[in-house]
């Protein structure tokens, strides 16, 4: 019997990694997560934690077939020298990004994107926003960036960073100032903003999931969640009134607090855009920019995918 050839999908988010090994249909052959700073070494040690994982993987449940494809997401926009506007990580943006892939499996066709454009990708094929021209993906993880999708595809922008509204100005005082010499969007509404705001603010370590939990009983945690939903709803309400989608989805780690943040964008995209939107959480909240990668994996190998893949 002819071994059937397999692909691996990479995601390299903020908190974890996670991959998946599928066969040329989309079927899941096997998952994997790790921690993105479990160890001391910083990005470059994370970059080669995942990439081993990912051939260990493949030799778990995939041994002796060939990888024709490998596909990696990754927070910011990446690059074969360099990964362009990844913050969150420090030392993420000095990786040279494709070429470390690429090194990691020689000889085998690679695909790069931008985690939140591979999730929408995923949302846009055979979730959410299928059929929604057009639609918006939000990711709330980390960090915090959209994707729209638009005439059947996903919109990269010049240089790949369409929907990089982490750097929104806030207000009419940040006009004319760098964006090392204000307070960008992403360190007021991400979950790594939420996370060191509601420490330093309720006296004790805390996650962003501890400050929603904690939201439902202390009014002092409830206060932190509150300004948070309600500048991102005037930002999600503003990119809805230019941009006038179908329908906005929301997906990342902070979608399993979905019942304390829905309510306020829903009420804000109500009152203040003249065709709301829908609005509803994404088909894979959690792992669609691994479903992404998987995807490119595929499209590496050369192979195009119905729309039953992942179902």
């Amino acid at each position: 019997m002819v071994p059937t050839p397999v692909v691996l999908g990479l995601d390299f988010g903020g908190t974890k990694i996670a991959l998946a090994v599928s066969d040329l249909s989309g079927r899941r052959l096997g998952t994997r997560t790790i921690d993105s700073r479990a160890e001391s070494g910083g990005a470059a040690e994370a970059m080669a934690r995942g990439l081993s994982a990912g051939r260990e993987l493949l030799a778990e449940v995939a041994p002796g077939q060939e990888l024709a494809g490998v596909g990696a997401a990754t927070l910011g926009i990446p690059y074969d020298d360099r990964v362009e506007l990844a913050p969150t990580f420090p030392g993420w943006d000095d990786l040279p990004f494709g070429r470390l892939v690429r090194d990691g499996f020689p000889g085998v066709p690679v695909r790069l994107a931008t985690d939140v454009k591979a999730a929408a990708a995923a949302e846009l094929r055979w979730g959410a926003l299928a059929d929604c021209d057009p639609g918006l993906y939000v990711n709330l993880g980390t960090g915090l960036a959209i994707a729209i999708v638009a005439g059947g595809t996903v919109i990269t922008g010049a240089h790949g960073a369409s929907g990089e509204i982490g750097y929104n100005l806030r207000s009419a005082a940040d006009v004319y100032v760098g964006t090392d010499e204000r307070t960008i969007l992403e360190h007021v509404v991400s979950g790594q903003a939420l996370e060191t705001t509601g420490s330093a603010r309720l006296g004790r370590p805390v996650t962003a999931a501890d400050v929603f939990t904690m939201a439902r009983t202390q009014p002092d945690a409830a206060v932190l969640t509150d300004e948070f939903v309600r500048e991102l709803a005037m930002h999600l309400a503003n990119l809805a009134i230019a941009v006038d989608p179908v329908r906005i989805v929301v997906g990342g780690g902070l979608v399993r607090s979905w019942d304390q943040i829905e309510a306020g964008l829903r009420r804000a995209l109500d009152a203040a855009v003249p065709f709301p939107p829908e609005l509803s959480v994404a088909r894979f909240p959690s792992d669609a920019p691994l479903i992404g990668a998987l995807a490119l994996g595929v499209e590496a190998a050369g192979v195009v995918l119905g729309a039953e893949a992942f179902a």
